[in-house]
């Protein structure tokens, strides 16, 4: 005897306001959730109006600057007027200092990238004696504020006679923790044992596993280590201000600490010297731009190597 299995209307009808009850329908318009527009508001106004402001300050007198809409366009006169005279301060210093502080920064990231990487993967890939206290004495280091290590580097470097020279500040920078722990946690995690594993029964040596499977499997995250080495090598400021005597040997965050020294606002003792406002501003500018260059061409390495060692294998 056959069977009606049709559901009755009322029933198909009552399913489906559940199912639209129970989901928005398909192209809904939702509505942000205020708390979280008003978080990203603040964001904006904490990080994003001071860089504005930085911008705009460079293109206005001095009195422009101080009297003048905090967020109003100055002119390009100004602009250029301002250029000149920061070029013009102690015969071109600012692009010194700007040299000086890439020469510093590549040069130690270079030396970081060579044994930072090769350390991680040591630490991650052999089991010997002294190891955990290697990674123990490595995370303690990396959690220490870079102010409590500037005496006892500086007693270092005065003891083989290389204060107020180039690598009295580039081998402290080479030494970054961080990226050999870094590189620890990818390694440990993310590369595949199989592979290593069947490369090793191939006769393969372990440099050779690491240069011709490892490395490139990290390079996401050599890029991450790199970036973080190189901006924290170029906003460094109290190391080479404490181990380089000489204005010709500064790199630019301490050169800013010189202009800022010689703006008469902040230092009625200046003489004939004197930078403005502005001027400083227009340097702050040059200062954060290499950084921001670095950033704008790696971001996609750097969101891979942000994600490196978020799953297991």
């Amino acid at each position: 005897m056959p069977t009606d299995t049709r559901i009755p209307a009322a029933v198909t009808s009552a399913g489906s306001v559940r199912s639209s009850a129970g989901r928005p329908r398909r192209g809904a318009r939702r509505w942000p959730n205020p708390l979280s527009a008003l978080v990203l508001v603040l964001f904006l106004v904490f990080f994003v109006l001071p860089v504005v402001w930085l911008l705009l300050a460079a293109t206005k007198t001095d009195d422009q600057l101080v009297h003048g809409n905090p967020l109003s366009f100055g002119s390009w006169h100004a602009l250029a007027d301002n250029w000149t005279a920061l070029t013009s301060f102690q015969d071109n210093a600012i692009f010194q200092w700007l040299g000086n502080s890439a020469v510093y920064s590549f040069i130690a990231l270079v030396i970081t990238l060579c044994v930072a990487i090769p350390a991680g993967y040591a630490l991650a890939m052999n089991h010997f004696r002294g190891r955990r206290t290697l990674l123990v004495a490595t995370l303690v280091v990396m959690l220490m504020p870079n102010a409590t290590l500037v005496v006892p580097l500086f007693l270092e470097v005065n003891a083989v006679h290389l204060i107020g020279s180039m690598w009295s500040i580039i081998l402290p920078y080479s030494f970054y923790p961080f990226g050999v722990y870094l590189t620890y946690i990818y390694f440990s995690t993310s590369l595949p044992r199989d592979l290593i594993a069947a490369a090793e029964l191939d006769g393969c040596s372990q440099f050779g596993v690491f240069r011709h499977i490892a490395l490139p499997l990290a390079m996401p995250v050599v890029a991450l280590v790199g970036f973080f080495s190189f901006v924290a090598n170029w906003t460094n400021y109290f190391l080479p201000y404490v181990l380089l005597p000489e204005s010709d040997q500064f790199p630019v965050q301490v050169g800013l600490g010189n202009l800022l020294n010689a703006v008469p606002q902040f230092n009625p003792t200046v003489g004939t010297a004197a930078v403005q406002r502005p001027e400083l501003a227009l340097a702050t500018l040059l200062a954060i731009t290499p950084v921001l260059l670095v950033f704008l061409f790696s971001q996609r390495f750097l969101v891979a190597g942000m994600l490196a060692g978020a799953t297991k294998e």
